[in-house]
């Protein structure tokens, strides 16, 4: 067979690949030329500048500001919490305060309850026993008190009488040139005040009866709260801790038993500096013949469980009945007693008594008790103190057992670091190591 037929095969093959590629080109010529003309880009000046990129908004606000506001929404939620909390105990007031009243009782008979079943005694007949005693010391106090004041109320009212006529004959005969007349203007404005307000008074008495009501049943809650406080409180302690979250029970469990100790500390040792102060107090006005010293020296005991305040009215009640009863001279005499006993009470029994288990500032005492005297009145008052001792007890425990956690939690260090932070061997001598009080005998 001939090679010429296969040559021009390939020849005309090659030919009309080449034809192809040419009608492409032509192709897209035909299309760019029928298609626009692209616009030259504008020159480089007249292209508008990128924008500046701007920072987060939070970045640009100052720190102090920063931290003035994380701050500032905080105390915020914190005040609505305590302010919804205040109205929640408002318009309970009654029961929490008898709860609270019960929790001090309970704070002052719990020891007794404790050494009677040390001895054996069963839990029932130790609590009916303790709180059959505590109740019957309690009404047999508040008794002997009435029956004292039924008792010289009308030899303190013949007193009392001739002390105003005494006080009306120095005031004439004093270098204020006080009138008989001006002296009767005072008496008639007097009566006719009371007269014109007759009817508050008459409220007033209508709303004495109401309190004393509301007093009776404060009375009985505090005395069924302490009977299931002194007989069941462990196990109201342990289902309150079960309302506590999981991750802050152990802190609560640990802080609870010390605020116990904190509150019982406080109610036996203001317990034992206000009978001192009653029984030299009331001895004291006693010698100098002040009538019902006995009552007095009682409501100076009562009275010295609101601390400041409580011992200033007691004992300007106890000066104000020996100056309306015996004169000047014995007024100032039962202050001199008053002051010297609170004087030795402050700077002597209370550190001596109390120590350092109850330890407020003289400051955040003032202030606990006018809050709790402007929040619940003379009942506030008297749990202010004791309720702060408890809080800055809880407070310092939560604080130094969360440092424990977070320690226990940070990894340990290692190498050099441990080496710098392990602790110090003990100083030696030539004689060896010197013993510590832990290792001696």
């Amino acid at each position: 067979m001939s090679r010429v037929p296969e040559w021009l095969g390939r020849l005309g093959h090659g030919l009309t690949e080449m034809g192809d590629r040419l009608d492409e080109r032509r192709a897209e010529a035909e299309r760019e030329e029928a298609e626009p003309p692209e616009e030259p880009p504008p020159p480089a000046d007249d292209v508008p500048p990128d924008p500046v990129p701007r920072p987060d908004p939070a970045q640009v606000v100052p720190w102090g500001m920063r931290v003035a506001a994380e701050a500032g929404w905080r105390l915020l939620v914190l005040a609505g919490t305590v302010w919804v909390l205040m109205r929640v105990i408002s318009a309970v007031q009654l029961v929490v305060l008898a709860f609270v009243a019960a929790l001090l009782i309970t704070a002052l008979l719990q020891p007794t309850v404790a050494w009677l079943r040390r001895y054996g005694v069963p839990r029932g007949l130790a609590t009916a026993l303790t709180a059959i005693l505590g109740f019957v010391v309690m009404g047999l106090i508040g008794w002997f008190v009435t029956w004292q004041v039924m008792e010289n109320i009308d030899n303190v009212s013949d007193q009392v009488q001739d002390g105003i006529d005494e006080l009306r004959n120095w005031l004439l005969n004093s270098p204020f040139h006080v009138t008989d007349k001006q002296i009767n203007d005072i008496a008639e404005n007097l009566r006719e005040a009371v007269g014109a307000n007759t009817d508050q008074i008459t409220s007033a008495g209508l709303e004495g009866v109401t309190v004393v009501v509301e007093a009776l049943t404060g009375i009985l809650l505090a005395a069924f709260s302490t009977l299931f406080l002194l007989y069941d409180g462990k196990r109201i302690w342990e289902w309150t801790l079960k309302l506590v979250p999981a991750a802050a029970r152990p802190g609560v469990a640990g802080a609870g038993p010390r605020a116990w100790r904190t509150l019982t500390a406080y109610v036996r040792g203001t317990v034992i500096v206000a009978l001192i102060d009653a029984v030299f107090i009331g001895l004291g006005i006693y010698f100098l013949g002040v009538p019902m010293a006995v009552p007095l020296a009682v409501f100076i005991f009562l009275f010295a469980f609101i601390p400041l305040v409580g011992a200033v009215v007691s004992g300007a009640l106890a000066v104000v009945v020996a100056l309306v009863t015996q004169g000047v001279f014995t007024a100032v005499m039962s202050l001199a007693v008053v002051l010297a006993v609170q004087q030795i009470e402050g700077h002597i029994l209370q550190p001596f008594i109390l120590g350092r288990a109850v330890r407020v500032h003289p400051l955040a005492v003032v202030l606990s008790v006018a809050a709790g005297g402007m929040i619940a009145g003379i009942g506030g008052a008297v749990v202010a103190v004791p309720l702060v001792a408890v809080t800055n007890t809880v407070v310092g425990y939560l604080r130094s057992y969360s440092r424990e956690q977070a320690l226990k939690q940070s990894p340990r260090p290692r190498g050099a670091t441990a080496m710098d932070v392990a602790p110090a061997p003990p100083p030696t001598d030539d004689t060896g190591p010197k013993e510590g009080p832990a290792h001696q005998g």
